[in-house]
């Protein structure tokens, strides 16, 4: 039952960035930088922006504690979806992460910027929460 479930939630359409909500010509150049420098979409792949099939990692592989996964049967954090960020900023004021450790997608980028150790700029950085914005 569980393949059909996940099936279905990934096939469910996600609501489309309002206009004007982001930075059209950065969210272009930020998909380049997660496609490519930041390595965002080794687990969030496009077009459903999250990994499909067994999604588990440890808090090592993603540079946190495993507090919050060690209350799963499996022990591990699962991928989460990106898809509607913009909604979800809206409903979820407690932050980002699966705690909500982060109160910004700022604080998200230089996290993975850190613990990837992927050397962002910060013209980068702002173009790919512009393209997390836009998705």
């Amino acid at each position: 039952k569980l393949p059909a479930l996940h099936f279905y939630q990934l096939a469910m359409p996600a609501p489309k960035a309002p206009a004007g909500s982001y930075d059209t010509a950065a969210a272009k150049r930020g998909e380049a930088v997660f496609t490519s420098t930041a390595k965002c979409s080794t687990c969030h792949v496009q077009p459903i922006f999250t990994e499909p099939g067994h999604n588990l990692h440890k808090g090592e592989e993603i540079g946190i504690d495993d507090f919050q996964a060690n209350r799963g049967p499996e022990r591990r954090y699962v991928t989460t979806p990106l898809r509607a960020l913009f909604d979800t900023q809206k409903i979820h004021k407690g932050g980002f992460y699966h705690d909500g450790r982060f109160a910004t997608l700022l604080d998200v980028v230089n996290h993975y910027d850190r613990f990837l150790k992927l050397k962002l700029s910060d013209v980068q950085k702002r173009d790919l929460i512009e393209y997390l914005k836009s998705i």
